[in-house]
């Protein structure tokens, strides 16, 4: 049939129908084009889109909350006047073409299944992508471009072809893989990508850091960064209280991955504190005599986690202290968890203890309310609680001191 734009233009066109025409436009959009939708329901409309509409179906306007719309009689009436061949037609003829958003988002899913698709069934990289959550990333980190989400997948794994190692750093891994020594820098799509294949640690893997995940995988960040403190640690060539008998000692990331020492640890108990002054006294009472112990400093870094869990897969018992505070909970539960380790006077009882021998002053030293769990004895964070008294390591060193002098001999 012969149309005619100008009079369709003064029924329906203009700024005053540009928000109608919008709404009727993703009615259509959001059906398969081959079922375009027989009713719409609008609701909200202006006095004016009442009369518009009314005029497309020949009758009086209804100004109801809601109006039910019959397309097919609007293009009965629409063809019946000369406008449009139907409501469709009409509204491409004024602002463009309908898109069919429903074959369109089909044709990218099916475009998202081909990337997930050819990726090597088995690998981290598919297990990844198995979870919803993994496949969102992967899109998150791609811009929603399925282009760049492959290109982002082939360079993934050849990241991971080359994990685990044995000491390499992370700089010179991107270099190896990608030509490019900061594509695995911190915030870098690619390097979140990777860090979301590894296998999840047994704690929560909100307290890991990224050094000390890609430090699992035997890559170094920043390998001189936050050493770990040890005191009378054997190793295989110094069986008894290591290299430095009675002397705290460092030992770096880097020393740990590259060249690790042989810890002579099989079946000894190895305590763990959480406070760098725990091991200068012991250090200052002890010296030699002292049992081995390595020192978390707070939230083990990638240093102190690698050096636990090298001293667990030794046959090493780790035993641990920390404060009696939340702070110290969240740092005993990682330890405890993570890296296989028993508490040391660190149970509800201890702290009951530890409480009374304080003297009056020092127990204004009160807890926050940010309350930690301690999985290990359900009766310390009540008793926490109720006391509403935060215990310092350094205040109950003393009878840590026996502990250590007293399994100091193999």
């Amino acid at each position: 049939m012969s149309a005619d734009p100008e009079r369709l233009r003064r029924v329906l066109g203009g700024e005053a129908g540009s928000v109608l025409r919008q709404r009727l436009r993703q009615r259509f959009e959001r059906s398969p084009a081959d079922a375009p939708p027989t009713r719409m329901r609008l609701t909200g409309l202006a006095p004016h889109e009442h009369e518009m509409l009314a005029g497309l179906l020949g009758q009086a306007p209804r100004h109801s909350g809601a109006q039910q719309n019959d397309v097919l009689r609007i293009d009965v009436g629409l063809r019946r006047v000369g406008l449009a061949p139907s409501l469709r037609d009409a509204l491409e003829q004024l602002d463009g073409p309908i898109v069919d958003r429903a074959a369109e988002q089909a044709a990218l899913q099916d475009r998202w299944d081909g990337v997930v698709s050819g990726v090597a069934e088995g690998s981290l990289l598919h297990r990844l992508l198995q979870r919803p959550e993994g496949r969102g990333l992967l899109k998150r980190l791609a811009g929603a471009q399925p282009q760049r989400a492959e290109r982002l997948l082939r360079q993934a794994e050849a990241v991971l072809a080359r994990l685990p190692a044995q000491g390499l750093t992370r700089a010179q891994l991107a270099a190896e893989t990608q030509g490019d020594a900061h594509a695995l820098d911190d915030g870098q799509p690619l390097a979140t990508l990777v860090l979301a294949c590894a296998p999840e640690p047994e704690e929560d893997p909100g307290s890991e850091s990224r050094r000390a995940r890609w430090a699992r995988w035997g890559v170094l960040v920043n390998e001189l960064a936050r050493p770990v403190l040890h005191l009378n640690l054997p190793t295989s060539a110094a069986p008894d209280t290591g290299p430095c008998p009675g002397e705290p000692a460092y030992t770096s990331l880097r020393q740990l991955l590259r060249a690790a020492p042989v810890w002579a640890v099989e079946q000894r108990t190895v305590y763990v504190c959480e406070n760098p002054n725990v091991v200068a006294i012991a250090a200052d009472r002890l010296g030699g005599d002292c049992a081995p112990l390595v020192c978390t400093d707070g939230m083990p870094a990638a240093a102190q986690r690698v050096l636990l869990n090298q001293l667990r897969d030794a046959g090493a018992c780790l035993r641990y202290h920390g404060d009696f505070d939340w702070a110290g909970l969240r740092i005993a539960r990682q330890v405890l968890q993570g890296h296989g380790a028993e508490p040391w006077r660190f149970g509800c009882a201890d702290y009951l203890a530890a409480v009374q021998s304080l003297p009056p002053m020092a127990r204004d030293h009160v807890l926050g309310m940010d309350v930690a769990d301690a999985p290990w004895d359900d009766a310390l964070v009540a008793a926490m609680r109720d006391t509403g008294c935060a215990v310092a390591e350094e205040a109950i060193v003393e009878s840590l001191l026996d502990d250590l002098h007293a399994t100091s001999v193999p």
